[in-house]
């Protein structure tokens, strides 16, 4: 008898020991008005990345006939790599203009890589790519390209505009555009022409 009231008071003080337990497991816990968040971890690098390949055909009116102007952009794993503003790596560009005459033959073909521009781009933008050179108007006996160098990022709009003309005579000059309306509509025009 004295086994089982031991027995029956050892279940008594087990059970009401699991129900205090279940009643302070149940307590709320203070609350705080810290607020904790973790620190951002900065993206890591991608490997060398490639701007898009474009080309551009235009067929344009000049000096009484009807001239085909193609720019053909291409990266180039031989030139220097440009960097965007996050540190991101990419091959620089090279960039083919083609003029044909009416008759078919070249009027003028030459490759352009970032160096043709180096005197005309600032300390900012001198770790960029070559972006675009695309057709803007025939003006009497020149044809105007714009261009431009600066951050391969295509979400950047960091770059440098410059005009190229093109006289009659096949000779290239460069200055820097002060009339950033064409060169911006040039730059959009060149990232809306299609691939390869």
């Amino acid at each position: 008898m004295k086994t089982r009231t031991l027995f029956k008071s050892f279940f008594i003080v087990a059970w009401a020991a699991m129900s205090l337990g279940v009643v302070v497991s149940c307590k709320e816990k203070p609350r705080t008005t810290d607020i904790i968040v973790k620190k951002p971890t900065p993206k890591p690098k991608k490997g060398v990345q490639k701007m898009d390949e474009y080309r551009q055909v235009r067929d344009v009116g000049w000096l009484g006939g009807t001239y085909k102007v193609v720019a053909e952009r291409k990266p180039d794993t031989s030139l220097p790599q440009a960097v965007d503003e996050q540190g991101n790596r990419y091959y620089d560009n090279r960039i083919t203009l083609t003029i044909s005459r009416p008759d078919g033959t070249a009027f003028f073909n030459r490759t352009f890589s970032k160096t043709d521009f180096a005197q005309y781009v600032d300390d900012d933008n001198a770790d960029g790519a070559l972006l675009g050179i695309v057709f803007d108007r025939a003006d009497g006996a020149s044809l105007i390209f714009a261009a431009s160098v600066g951050s391969p990022d295509k979400m950047s709009d960091e770059y440098v505009p410059l005009v190229m003309t093109i006289s009659r005579g096949g000779t290239v000059s460069i200055a820097k555009d002060t009339q950033l309306d064409t060169v911006s509509d040039a730059a959009d025009e060149a990232d809306d022409e299609d691939g390869v």
